[in-house]
């Protein structure tokens, strides 16, 4: 296939103009589409393709809670092919990736010839345009056949790369949330080791049997409401404020493998503490006291406390029980109904600072900023 060949610094990568019919022959989805009427199956994926086995974890965890608006945004993507008439219907190049090295024989001026992989492309990002497009092929055969696809393939590259590139192009709050992306911390080789100390931190306290926020972390942003007390990104900046303040720290002492259980067991028993502490108005829906902007001012307190008496870890959950005692006496404060007039404030950032001092104040603790 003819194919111009890119170079940006160290990287090679080719554009290819696919005519729509040979495309859809060419690549497999990994993600199971809804047409009127029709489905595209999800490719099956083998264990040892860690890639798609990646991108499909991904996508096929936002759909679960999101299989209406898939279906919804293909339909609307393939309308829109059958109505575009001046305006190109796949303006954007879709990136594809195979882990094989294509040949590749120049002719003139960066173009050649690009031979084919033998296995199907992966697609990194375009999933839903070529599934509109799949559909479109069905019902307006003639019409689709005219379409060329602009595609960006991406060969013999490693793993990790394809990771990043679908990390990098999915970053944007329309496709990928943040809650998302504290997930790919672990995936990607530029992601700063504090940044994925702290995302480790996020990970312990969703899934350990003995954590107070155990399944209580919303992992999949405005999806997945139900029975969650905090958005995962928000958690993450709280404790990634503490982890970035902490670093040097956690460097010299042994670094993130002998510092995670430390980390992870002052929240645990700081967040058990405050849970005894507060009793009854622990999770329930006319408290505030598990709601976001709480829970983020209790990180920070923890953040203090930990510093000042975080040793020994024996009979630490008994003394921070004896410290946050007298948060008992504000479980009033903490009732919905009037919360926000009781704690004035201009917005969320400035609400959390001030829920902190309260409570840093109640329990002799001295916070300083991070």
């Amino acid at each position: 296939m003819l194919a111009t060949q890119i170079r940006q610094k160290d990287g090679i990568f080719y554009f290819v103009s696919y005519p729509a019919k040979e495309l859809m022959a060419r690549v497999r989805f990994i993600s199971r589409f809804y047409g009127d009427g029709e489905q595209i199956p999800a490719s099956r994926i083998a264990k040892d393709d860690d890639i798609a086995q990646f991108i499909a974890r991904i996508e096929r965890t936002d759909a679960a809670f999101q299989r209406g608006l898939s279906q919804a945004k293909v339909r609307q993507l393939r309308n829109f092919y059958e109505t575009a008439v001046t305006q190109p219907p796949i303006p954007g190049t879709v990136l594809l990736f195979t882990s094989e090295i294509l040949r590749y024989q120049s002719a003139a001026d960066g173009m050649g010839h690009l031979a084919e992989p033998g296995e199907k492309f992966l697609i990194i990002d375009g999933q839903h345009r070529l599934a509109a497009l799949y559909f479109y092929l069905q019902d307006k055969p003639a019409e689709a056949a005219t379409i060329r696809v602009p595609c960006m393939i991406f060969d013999g590259r490693s793993e990790d790369f394809s990771t990043e590139m679908f990390v990098i192009i999915n970053s944007t709050p329309t496709r990928i949330n943040k809650s998302h992306l504290v997930d790919l911390y672990e995936k990607v080789s530029w992601a700063a080791p504090d940044r994925k100390f702290a995302a480790r931190l996020v990970d312990r306290l969703y899934r350990e049997g003995d954590s107070p926020l155990r399944y209580r972390i919303n992992r999949l942003g405005g999806r997945s409401q139900r029975d969650k007390w905090i958005l995962q990104a928000e958690l993450f900046n709280e404790l990634h404020r503490w982890v970035r303040t902490d670093w040097r720290k956690i460097q010299v002492t042994g670094g993130s493998a002998k510092n995670l259980d430390r980390y992870y067991g002052a929240l645990r028993d700081f967040l058990k503490a405050a849970r005894t502490t507060f009793g009854d108005a622990w999770g329930k829906d006319n408290t505030m006291v598990t709601k976001p902007v709480t829970l983020k001012a209790m990180i920070r307190v923890c953040t203090a406390l930990a510093r000042e008496d975080a040793d020994p870890a024996d009979g630490r959950q008994a003394r921070w029980e004896q410290r946050l005692a007298p948060w008992a006496e504000l479980v009033r404060e903490f009732r919905e109904e009037g919360f926000y007039e009781r704690f004035p404030a201009k917005g969320e950032v400035e609400r959390v600072a001030r829920v902190q001092k309260d409570l840093a104040r109640a329990a002799g603790i001295e916070v300083r900023k991070s």
